[in-house]
């Protein structure tokens, strides 16, 4: 089993930044792909980043150039910058974490949730 821990939500005001932190523990040495997906009131939750064991990144459009994933084995820690934040990135923001290179939402292990909240 694989427990995650998120940390660094809050409210912001729009332009603003936060970084958000997701602490793994358990057995941690099956874990390659890790993340962050969101979800907003009303929407379905989405994915907004992952970073393998390696250091690949992916993200979604809404995100790029805003939004940094990275990630620190030795301490088994994803962190997600968020920068020019937006009220639109008002959401409740999960961590999630794979054995494989893809995060697949129904096999992953998931947070509590952090909520980030952006005003206008």
């Amino acid at each position: 089993q694989v427990q995650l821990v998120e940390s660094g939500g809050g409210l912001v005001q729009a332009g603003g930044s936060l970084r958000l932190s997701c602490a793994a523990s358990g057995s941690i040495f099956s874990i390659n792909a890790m993340g962050w997906y969101r979800q907003a009131p009303g929407k379905q939750r989405e994915l907004v980043a992952t970073i393998l064991r390696g250091g690949y990144t992916n993200y979604a459009d809404s995100v790029k150039g805003r939004f940094t994933i990275s990630r620190d084995n030795a301490k088994n820690t994803v962190y997600l910058h968020m920068s020019s934040l937006k009220t639109e990135d008002t959401a409740v923001y999960y961590c999630a974490a794979d054995r494989v290179g893809v995060i697949s939402p129904t096999r992953a292990y998931w947070g509590q949730g952090t909520q980030v909240t952006i005003s206008s």
